[in-house]
């Protein structure tokens, strides 16, 4: 069996520092999800994302004292996972991500295309 070097993680805007305020229990388990997706597994508690054509955007609920978190990733683009937001779910009605939070996801899936793109350019622009 071969290991290969884990996928960078490239964390897109706030989204590091709103996890940094989950309780430590629920930074452990999203750490650990991120983890697998960087090796190119899935943890049991990721799941695509709703509304964003495939499996390429997954989200990882996790519930803590009555509270649900949530970290949403992407694993589109190749050799790099892109943390997009990092959030605690406030409303009581049903498990549907807020409207609010969707619009943000897909604002920063698209800022995570843009960088994407100046990096692998700057990759290719660099003399091997």
């Amino acid at each position: 069996m071969s290991f290969s070097e884990p996928k960078e993680l490239v964390w897109v805007a706030s989204s590091l520092e709103d996890l940094r305020e989950f309780p430590q229990e629920v930074r452990q388990v999203m750490g650990f999800a991120l983890y697998e997706a960087q090796v190119g597994g899935k943890h049991v508690a990721a799941k695509p994302l709703r509304g964003f054509k495939g499996a390429g955007v997954l989200e990882v609920v996790e519930n803590h004292a009555g509270d649900s978190y949530r970290t949403v990733y992407t694993v589109r683009f190749g050799d790099i996972v892109y943390v997009l937001h990092a959030f605690q779910k406030k409303s009581k009605r049903g498990s549907a991500t807020p409207q609010h939070d969707i619009d943000l996801i897909h604002s920063r899936l698209e800022m995570a295309r843009q960088l994407h793109v100046l990096r692998e350019g700057s990759r290719k622009g660099k003399v091997q």
